[in-house]
Formats: C-alpha cells, structure tokens, sequence
C-alpha cells in the first residue's frame, strides 16, 4: 500500500478511469452484438441503422482513449462490411 500521498491520489485515480473504460468497453460489446443480431434477423434498415450507432461509439472510445485508434477503425469496418452485406442479398 502506497503511503505517499501523490501515489495515493494516483491509485484512487486510476481506479476511477479503470471503472468508465470497463463500463465503455462493455457499452462497446452491446453495440456490437446489436449489429450482429439485426444482420442474424436479416433486417437490413436495423443493421444500417445499429452499425452507425456502434460506428460513432467506437469513434468516441477511440478518441477517449479506451480502444486503439487502427482498432475501433477495424471494428467498424467489420460490422459496416457485415450491415452492408444484408442489405445486398
């Protein structure tokens, strides 16, 4: 246990960031399977629809910090591919 009060400030700190990206990355996962659920239905307006919502999601963790910048743009990617994919069957 940190006795320096600088160390103590940072620990409490870092379990406060901990807990917000934990609670992001889990938002993120919710997202995801949204997508994948509506491209399952084969409802192509809802899979659109989801994917630009988890799009702009993984955008904001991305520029928080939470995933990597070439990560959430995989993402993305991937469930655009997937939305896009229903739509032209």
């Amino acid at each position: 246990m940190a006795n320096i009060k600088s160390q103590i400030k940072r620990n409490k700190q870092n379990e406060v960031r901990h807990e917000r990206n934990k609670a992001v990355r889990s938002s993120l996962k919710t997202a995801t399977k949204k997508v994948e659920t509506a491209v399952a239905e084969g409802d192509a307006e809802a899979a659109q629809q989801r994917a630009r919502e988890a799009a702009r999601a993984l955008d904001k963790a991305a520029s928080k910090g939470v995933v990597h910048k070439r990560t959430a743009a995989r993402r993305k990617s991937r469930l655009t591919k997937a939305a896009n994919a229903v739509g032209a069957e």
